[in-house]
């Protein structure tokens, strides 16, 4: 592993970086309406070079100085409003909402940069900001919580697509077909379709005009970082895929505890099922253990570099 190498600026260079009378409130008092100010105050920090950048997030990265934390972040709070106006056409009501979440996922970028990995901050920071912004208007808009269970999430992120699929495929994408399709209830299909039928948001749509950046790609923050979010939504999707291939080949009662007991959303209890097949609970526990280590070996033969077979097969 290569040592990272500590910064050489000496605590007086690195303290100069960091004026001793900053602004001490984003709010200002007067006649002008509260953006006006709030922008007016924020042009009052001093940006940051490229060599300053780097000898300040190199210092904060080690120390954990919550001053140096606080001057990174007023130096880049001019670039939370310019992504919070980018975008401003999704989210109608308030734009300092949208600034007020861009703050808090640039300060989380702070906490989470990585100085020694060659990005700048400015970029590194911008996807955590645009991920903040997301998640509000996702969350917010028209007080609907499009995604607040795994099967919404799960439709959220995927009718849309499998329409497009089945529509390219010759078929009428009908709730029933979709429901099927992506193993959940139909009325859950139904109620989605109505849902983001009304959510004036696209979020297949770029987030400005020339830009790659999409709506979705963004959401994927909590504690983790946005790399980790868009590499365990790559893993999902590779997953779903190989389950529906494991699946196909099983039969009889391994199917069903497949089904019943790994993929649902409310698992069947031990007890239900050997009900089922007249069975006890023990023996259906037995064929689940045999069918998650068949799993797993199937899966590494499939994805070598997933590691080991995650145990919340549900979650995928």
């Amino acid at each position: 592993m290569t040592k990272k190498r500590r910064s050489k600026k000496t605590p007086d260079k690195i303290s100069a970086l960091v004026p001793k009378n900053e602004p001490g409130s984003l709010v200002l008092q007067g006649t002008l309406e509260p953006l006006q100010q709030y922008l007016a105050e924020i042009s009052r920090y001093p940006l940051l070079n490229r060599e300053e950048e780097e000898t300040l997030t190199k210092a904060y990265h080690e120390t954990r100085d919550p001053k140096l934390a606080s001057r990174i972040v007023t130096a880049n709070l001019r670039l939370v409003v310019k992504i919070a106006l980018d975008f401003q056409k999704f989210w109608m009501q308030n734009f300092s909402d949208l600034v007020q979440e861009g703050n808090i996922g640039l300060m989380q970028a702070v906490k989470k940069f990585d100085p020694y990995k060659g990005v700048k901050f400015s970029y590194y920071s911008s996807f955590w900001i645009k991920a903040y912004i997301l998640k509000f208007v996702m969350d917010n808009w028209r007080l609907v919580k499009i995604g607040t269970t795994q099967v919404q999430r799960k439709l959220f992120y995927n009718l849309r697509k499998e329409k497009s699929r089945l529509l390219a495929l010759g078929f009428e994408p009908v709730p029933k077909l979709i429901s099927d399709r992506l193993n959940v209830p139909e009325k859950d299909v139904i109620n989605m379709e109505q849902r983001m039928g009304s959510w004036e948001l696209s979020m297949d749509a770029p987030i400005k005009e020339g830009s790659e950046d999409k709506c979705l790609d963004f959401f994927a923050t909590d504690e983790t970082t946005v790399e980790a979010g868009v590499a365990r939504e790559e893993i999902r999707a590779s997953l779903k895929g190989h389950l529906a291939a494991f699946k196909e080949q099983l039969q009889g009662k391994e199917r069903v505890i497949f089904e019943e007991r790994l993929l649902a959303e409310e698992p069947k209890t031990l007890q239900e099922l050997g009900t089922v097949f007249g069975v006890s609970r023990e023996r259906v526990r037995q064929i689940e253990a045999r069918l998650k280590k068949k799993l797993r070996v199937f899966l590494q033969k499939r994805i070598p570099d997933l590691g080991s077979y995650p145990e919340g097969v549900e979650d995928v």
